[in-house]
């Protein structure tokens, strides 16, 4: 904890990931980035997809 009262915590992922997975350039666009207002090139937000049910697959 800090002197503010911020308290951090953090759990180790020792999942499998695929490595160099592919994102095509239309994957890319249809994603719902929402950039901040405060250095959005690095902040943002990745929304639910635009006309989706909210449903996976």
């Amino acid at each position: 904890m800090t002197k503010t009262g911020l308290k951090v915590k953090a759990k180790l992922d020792k999942r499998k990931y695929p490595l160099k997975v592919r994102v095509s350039d239309e994957e890319m666009a249809s994603l719902n980035i929402k950039p901040d207002k405060f250095h959005g090139e690095w902040n943002y937000t990745i929304e639910p997809r635009k006309g989706r049910s909210g449903k996976s697959g």
